[in-house]
């Protein structure tokens, strides 16, 4: 027979593991492709400079909600040290960020432009996630800069939402 610990012991754990919160499955199918869904709107507005499309892309309609920040590499640094002072790595630019993006794109005369994203990876557990890839901003058809870009996102009553995009930039590769 039993001792009353044994039962006390058993009863616990079956307790405990009936009243646990089921866990969403980690990079569930569903979850990834409505995060690659946000991917590619998001590289199709700014082919297409569709601002609207863009802006309801994220979180909140207020940017200093989300993060935007960019972070150069060393090379870049010591060429930007040709006009600035002191230049930084990772400068925080008051006012700079996916509005004043958007904005900069779709300004009337702004040359056609477009990210080519590759690499990409998605980790989500279906209530937050991170996406990260490669990518290559092309202004006028040629590779203004590139490096790797990572955003975090949210799921919303709304659908996913992305609440912050840091990248890294470096120059084209030289031809």
């Amino acid at each position: 027979m039993p001792s009353i610990k044994t039962l006390a012991v058993a009863a616990l754990l079956l307790f405990s593991s009936s009243v646990q919160p089921a866990l969403a499955a980690h990079n569930d199918p569903a979850d990834v492709a409505a995060i690659r869904a946000v991917l590619e709107s998001f590289r199709v507005s700014i082919i297409k400079k569709d601002k609207a499309t863009f802006v309801g892309l994220f979180f909140s309609d207020k940017p200093e909600h989300v993060t935007w920040q960019f972070v150069d590499d060393d090379i870049r640094v010591a060429r930007f040290k040709e006009f600035a002072s002191e230049p930084s790595k990772a400068l925080r630019v008051p006012g700079w960020n996916y509005l004043a993006f958007i904005d900069d794109l779709t300004r009337t005369g702004a040359a056609p432009s477009e990210e080519v994203i590759r690499n990409v990876v998605i980790d989500t557990d279906g209530e937050v996630a991170s996406v990260n890839f490669d990518y290559s901003f092309l202004l006028d058809g040629k590779e203004a800069n590139r490096g790797r870009e990572m955003m975090h996102l949210v799921r919303t009553e709304g659908g996913w939402k992305i609440i912050s995009v840091i990248f890294s930039q470096r120059d084209p590769v030289s031809e």
